[in-house]
């Protein structure tokens, strides 16, 4: 589950977030309570029958809030843990990272998710601060002082407009300074053109952002990155496309919302006890329900709830169900579904023909890790290995 409890505030202003225009929804934001923070780990910990469970602290920026918040965080979650053991991720820019975080994150075991595009004329193009200076510099110093603590890391990486065309130069960037669990996300962003808000599918009086991917290009530039990888690093370096791809070949969980048929398991807390269905989807009319007023488990298993993750699959248009890769992409996002197809159905990803050819490029290696998989043999010898 997914918690925000500095809601959208960030020191950074990056083109193309779709979270900071929530601050114009709550007004003056601020941090989350103590009250709210002891309700929402305890009743997670609760609501959760196995042995194990993660929290995922998002923002805006949550290190704004400071160390303290965060060992009050681990203060909090052993008080309640029991015997089950719980594990903390933290998506940041990384321009706050110190070396008092970096300690912490490392003697408290967290794993640390940067968001970082690429090259300095990749990153600074879009990611800048409230005073529109590069954070680059500022963003590798992090890095650095995560590396020196020995913590472990993983890379959040956009794919827009300036991205387009140069996907091995970005993989191999993120190789160089030791990223090797990465995650590309494509910027599809709709904006209402009178205020350039970012705006859910279902309103239709809206324009493509400038600042997004062409899906084609979207398609090339993760097949450029295939490339790359299927040829020396299966195995050692993790991208989440890749392997939520092979999983859905392979027939099992992709371990992602995204690629996966129904969603809804993602719930997000906001600072102030709201809870969303996905941190795409925080809009009013999206609103599970508060903390202060229900549990959360009966806030995520609401028929709301249920309602929002089968709607993924139940919402396709004819053209996805019928399609040949609906088993490995089963219509990606529903952010993304701004598109009527030829017959005029809603609900067409607007990504879908770059994830078509992405989808049909990789076809011939994804058959052979799946015999690999299936055979009880290592997927990495995909390349030595005469199957097909």
């Amino acid at each position: 589950m997914m918690f925000k409890p500095v809601g959208s505030i960030c020191n950074l202003s990056c083109t193309y977030c779709y979270y900071l225009d929530k601050q114009k929804m709550y007004g003056k934001e601020s941090a989350m309570s103590m009250e709210i923070l002891e309700k929402s780990i305890k009743e997670y910990i609760e609501t959760n029958a196995g042995d194990e469970l993660c929290f995922d602290w998002h923002g805006g920026e949550p290190l704004l809030l400071g160390v303290d918040f965060f060992v009050k965080v681990v203060e909090l979650q052993r008080k309640y843990s029991g015997n089950k053991r719980i594990f903390n991720t933290i998506q940041t820019n990384a321009t706050l990272i110190n070396d008092e975080f970096a300690s912490f994150f490392k003697y408290c075991n967290f794993l640390v998710g940067v968001s970082i595009d690429g090259p300095r004329d990749i990153h600074d193009g879009f990611r800048r601060d409230k005073n529109n200076n590069a954070t680059f510099d500022k963003v590798l110093k992090g890095i650095e002082l995560l590396q020196h603590y020995g913590v472990d890391f993983n890379t959040m990486t956009t794919i827009n407009k300036y991205s387009e065309g140069r996907g091995a130069e970005v993989y191999n960037f993120l190789k160089g300074i030791g990223s090797h669990y990465m995650q590309f996300m494509p910027v599809l962003e709709y904006v209402n053109p009178l205020n350039s808000n970012v705006v859910s599918p279902d309103e239709r009086n809206s324009r493509l952002a400038p600042y997004s991917v062409d899906a084609m290009e979207y398609g090339k530039f993760m097949c450029d990155i295939f490339d790359c990888w299927i040829k020396n690093d299966v195995g050692n370096y993790y991208v989440n496309l890749f392997d939520s791809t092979l999983a859905n070949w392979c027939g099992v969980n992709p371990g992602t919302c995204v690629y996966s048929e129904t969603c809804g398991a993602n719930a997000v807390v906001e600072h102030n006890g709201d809870v969303f269905p996905c941190d795409h989807f925080v809009y009013e009319k999206y609103k599970l329900g508060n903390i202060k007023d229900s549990s959360l488990e009966e806030i995520v298993t609401s028929v709301k709830m249920k309602e929002f993750g089968i709607d993924k699959r139940n919402t396709l248009p004819s053209k996805c169900l019928k399609c040949k890769y609906y088993f490995a992409c089963h219509g990606e996002c529903p952010k993304h579904r701004f598109n009527n197809t030829d017959k005029g159905e809603e609900g067409l990803n607007s990504l879908c023909d770059g994830l078509y050819y992405f989808f049909s490029h990789v076809e011939t290696y994804m058959e052979k890790m799946k015999v690999l998989f299936f055979e009880g043999k290592e997927v990495k010898n995909v390349m030595n290995e005469n199957i097909l």
